[in-house]
């Protein structure tokens, strides 16, 4: 079987763990968003990326959502000592990531040639690759003008009103080979949009005109995870972002967002309001999607997986 996730950061991260342990482990291709990647501190940081990576390999901290466990802060407490910008928090474990990637990048490393060799180097058998090797650039337009995805993100703790998001560089940004094989291999049986932020996460990746064209010309059937629970989000503020877009927080907005691009919405069965509010363009099927533990994660994953089977075979 082969399988393809396209991923953002802790909720995609979650069901891509889920799916690791439901697949053989050379049948998975996690494609993770690059639009949260910047420069800081002289170093490249990839947040989504390096999420995912922690997540699969055992190590990410299960409390912050984010970075490693057993971290330290050694450095962010000298570096704030010396006057240093501490607003984004690099933890010492942490830190060593950054500096083999930003070392590897400045020596003609494609960001996909470092990712693939970090993550075998630490036991990750599932392959992680980048949207594009080419940089793109969340920005979000708000009510206090346009402001960097990382200063929005972390620095601003999403408050400004959003008014629209753009990805600079997404026009000229070419699929990384690695991703646009994945997404076109004739063997391919599903897709799995995961339950990462549509507008912050998921929307970058399909910037990328290559990967946009590669979901509407799939022959596997493509199936999204809504990352609305009870209408809301578990973590971060894909809610607040629908509503301030004027946008129903109801998993029929989400089918809508993906239209063309996919063929089945899973949601949350506390989403299942009349039937009246729910209409989606694509069949949804209903089962609990709050992910808690990590057998929550699998149990998630075999039913994405049955459901795209059933797609496949005509038996929707």
């Amino acid at each position: 079987m082969s399988v393809v996730a396209l991923c953002g950061g802790v909720g995609g991260a979650k069901l891509a763990l889920g799916l690791s342990r439901a697949l053989p482990p050379q049948a998975l291709t996690v494609i993770v968003n690059t639009g949260d990647d910047f420069d800081h501190l002289g170093l490249r940081i990839c947040p989504d990326l390096d999420t995912v990576l922690y997540t699969l390999a055992g190590l990410a901290d299960p409390d912050r959502g984010w970075g490693r466990r057993d971290e330290t802060w050694n450095m962010m407490e000298a570096l704030e000592g010396l006057g240093g910008a501490t607003w984004f928090r690099l933890g010492d474990r942490d830190l060593a990531l950054h500096l083999v990637r930003t070392q590897r990048l400045r020596s003609g490393d494609t960001l996909s040639v470092c990712m693939d060799a970090v993550r075998r180097q630490l036991g990750i058998r599932v392959r992680i690759v980048p949207s594009s090797d080419d940089r793109i650039e969340t920005r979000v337009l708000t009510d206090v003008g346009e402001l960097a995805f990382q200063e929005y993100f972390v620095a601003r703790r999403c408050q400004p009103r959003v008014r629209r998001i753009g990805f600079a560089g997404a026009d000229a940004a070419r699929a990384a080979p690695a991703a646009l094989e994945a997404l076109t291999c004739p063997d391919l049986d599903a897709i799995v949009i995961c339950p990462s932020n549509p507008f912050l996460s998921v929307d970058p990746i399909l910037a990328v005109s290559e990967l946009r064209r590669a979901l509407i010309d799939r022959r596997a059937p493509c199936i999204a995870v809504s990352p609305l629970v009870g209408g809301a989000a578990v973590k971060g503020p894909t809610d607040k972002i629908m509503r301030e877009l004027e946008l129903a927080t109801t998993p029929g907005t989400i089918g809508r967002h993906f239209a063309g691009l996919i063929d089945g919405l899973v949601i949350d069965r506390s989403d299942l309001p009349p039937s009246a509010l729910i209409p989606a363009p694509v069949p949804v099927f209903a089962t609990t999607t709050l992910m808690r533990t990590l057998e929550d994660r699998e149990a998630l994953a075999r039913f994405v997986l049955d459901c795209a089977g059933r797609m496949a075979r005509g038996t929707v």
